[in-house]
């Protein structure tokens, strides 16, 4: 009984990608993920350019095939100004339903005052969406035959009309981001807020009129420089996409492990408000950073997965910059 409610959960689940108002990418990770963050964070680091790469899978232990996200991108700065670029890839459950979206960034960063230290980032992002469903993989109440103790028949008709199984869409994201930067004080706050999909542009399976609803999002926090080899990063992201919220707390420890030339070990816990309890850990280490992370399921659908939630890794090079203060006041959320 308890694997049939698992396969009928996933049907649910993935029909809901075609028939409602679709929700976005899904991170634990958001911070390591900057374009995908907010658009104003394109050109916020020290170094050359930035290349990063991001993997992660989900519901493995309630689907038989897991939902996977893949995103790559780039970015540089050039003085006051910034551009970059992202892939983005979701695949989710039997039907194979896939979500590509690509984008450019264009961003402008100045300052507010004579000593360079009250920071203000704009971004833009413009691209394309694409998405795809493969509706000869899943099955539909119709092609239920009650004979034999209950099977499906993909022979039988679904009783759906769908209009298209696949189809582009356009996308204009925008956002900015202000930080303190004044790397001698013992407090460096930040606030930055995005939203996503502004034209709402039109999106179906169906024969039906249904937008792509904007996606609204805030992320404050603050550096907390308790040593020349510990600062700790209190922070908080809100979103809210249609009905659809979400509030993480985060607290991210840095720890410098041989003064300024040395590795920077990262440890993050994570609450993500009344779905899941994420840990995660990395390393910074060179022009490298990689991180790890586990959601530990604490939502209703822990009856189903057993706790068990996704697995997620980023990987970023940005080739440094060298400055005597090896401290970074550019916001990673």
């Amino acid at each position: 009984m308890k694997t049939i409610c698992k396969y009928y959960l996933v049907l649910v689940l993935v029909l809901l990608f075609g028939a409602t108002k679709a929700q976005d990418f899904h991170l634990s990770q958001y911070d390591a993920a900057p374009l995908y963050l907010n658009p104003a964070l394109v050109g916020q680091f020290d170094g050359y350019y930035r290349l990063h790469g991001h993997y992660r899978t989900q519901w493995g232990s309630v689907s038989s095939k897991p939902f996977n996200t893949a995103a790559i991108s780039f970015d540089m700065p050039y003085k006051k100004i910034a551009i970059g670029a992202q892939i983005l890839n979701y695949r989710a459950g039997a039907g194979n339903y896939n979500a590509l979206s690509i984008g450019l960034n264009l961003g402008y960063s100045f300052t507010v005052d004579k000593k360079k230290v009250h920071k203000i980032s704009l971004g833009i992002q413009g691209g394309m969406i694409q998405k795809s469903v493969d509706f000869s993989k899943l099955y539909f109440e119709n092609q239920y035959n009650t004979s034999n103790g209950g099977t499906f028949d993909r022979s039988s008709p679904t009783g759906e009309t769908f209009g298209s199984s696949s189809f582009w869409l356009p996308d204009l994201n925008a956002g900015f981001v202000y930080y303190y930067g004044e790397e001698k004080k013992r407090l460096n706050p930040f606030i930055g807020s995005s939203v996503f999909h502004i034209t709402q542009p039109q999106e179906t399976f169906y024969d039906k009129d249904n937008n792509l609803p904007m996606r609204l999002m805030v992320h404050t926090g603050v550096k907390v420089n308790a040593s020349d080899r510990v600062q700790f990063i209190p922070k908080v992201i809100l979103m809210r996409q249609e009905n659809a919220q979400e509030i993480n707390y985060g607290l991210m420890t840095h720890y410098h492990l041989q003064g300024s030339t040395g590795a920077i070990l990262l440890f993050q816990p994570t609450y993500r408000s009344a779905d899941a309890f994420i840990l995660e850990g990395g390393v910074k280490y060179g022009n490298y950073e990689v991180r790890l992370g586990y959601d530990y399921n604490t939502s209703s659908l822990n009856d189903y997965s057993n706790g068990k939630g996704g697995f997620e890794i980023s990987i970023t090079y940005i080739p440094r910059i060298l400055k005597p203060n090896p401290i970074n006041n550019c916001p990673r959320i």
